[in-house]
């Protein structure tokens, strides 16, 4: 069993999860299967991630063949920037949840504080290659996503990519129904968030840690960026506690308290990344890791940069 974080509406969620982004057609069926039979029990997905349907071919198979039962896994997606009007936010859930073929999600997020000029684009541009906004209110958008808890097609709603201040501003919403449960940003040892887990921590919002292992196959990487997985001190670690890179990229998220998803579609990787709990880094190690940071994103969000609600521009 893989250990859980309690959320703040009472559900535990398992802190370890397989992310879906990038996860190609053909492929990602095969993967969820996998890792249901290796004990996965966390999934995250987006509907910008365009394979939904992929995923709950994957996970109606293993309900179907009895492997796992649908109240033991934890699903999560995300709402799609173009979907911020709040009539337009039913809609986005329930297209979600027939593409999964669920009656329900555990956790639905916000998958950006960034709303976008709604259409057939999914990064609707201007001529000077900045996305367009559809002048929603994140505010707005958060009340239609309580309406959604209430109608029960979700049991959590959380918001990714916020920084404090907006995180903030959902709090002390008059009216607020529903706390954010998790906040899920890019964190790994060079981009270690640690203000704003402690943050979200202090308010009782979990942490979720998107690109652990710093995103090595992101379209837009370039040969200059710095590798995690290729990180002198991140190797002498794993060495030291015969574990891959990987594993201990993970591992520092857990012992921080931060659920961690990791994207992959290779099998004996899928099972690596779950090999977690048998062992514990040091003090001194964690240190050492924390020591890595230097504020580096492997997404910048740059053609967002100029939006109202751009949210990297901010401390944290």
């Amino acid at each position: 069993m893989i250990p859980t974080v309690t959320l703040n509406n009472g559900d535990k969620m398992p802190i370890v999860g397989l992310g879906t982004w990038r996860a190609g057609p053909g492929k990602v069926t095969e993967a969820v299967k996998v890792a249901i039979s290796e004990g996965y029990r966390h999934f995250d997905g987006a509907y910008i991630y365009q394979n939904e349907g992929e995923v709950g071919a994957g996970i109606s198979a293993m309900i179907d063949q009895g492997v796992v039962k649908r109240e033991d896994l934890f699903i999560v997606s995300k709402l799609w920037c173009t979907f911020h009007i709040p009539s337009l936010v039913r809609g986005a859930c329930e297209k979600t949840l027939s593409d999964l073929k669920l009656d329900y999600l555990d956790l639905y997020l916000m998958h950006s504080p960034i709303g976008m000029k709604p259409g057939e684009e999914l990064f609707p541009l201007d001529e000077n290659n900045k996305v367009i906004s559809d002048d929603s209110d994140f505010l707005d958008t958060w009340e239609a996503m309580e309406k959604l808890v209430d109608a029960g097609l979700v049991k959590a709603i959380g918001v990714s990519n916020f920084n404090k201040d907006q995180i903030e501003a959902i709090l002390n919403k008059p009216g607020l129904k529903y706390k954010p449960a998790t906040n899920q940003v890019e964190c790994h040892p060079y981009l270690n968030q640690e203000k704003l887990i402690n943050y979200c921590h202090s308010k009782g919002i979990s942490v979720t840690a998107y690109s652990p292992l710093g995103s090595p196959d992101r379209p837009w990487a370039s040969s200059d960026d710095p590798s995690l997985l290729e990180e002198p001190q991140i190797k002498a670690i794993a060495k030291k506690y015969n574990k891959s890179p990987a594993q201990v990229l993970m591992r520092f998220h857990i012992q921080r308290n931060v659920i961690v998803i990791a994207k992959s579609v290779t099998p004996h990787r899928i099972k690596e990344n779950i090999q977690l709990f048998d062992f514990e880094l040091s003090e001194d190690d964690m240190n050492s890791m924390l020591s890595l940071n230097r504020n580096w994103r492997g997404f910048r969000i740059e053609t967002a940069s100029e939006h109202k609600d751009f949210p990297l521009n901010a401390e944290y």
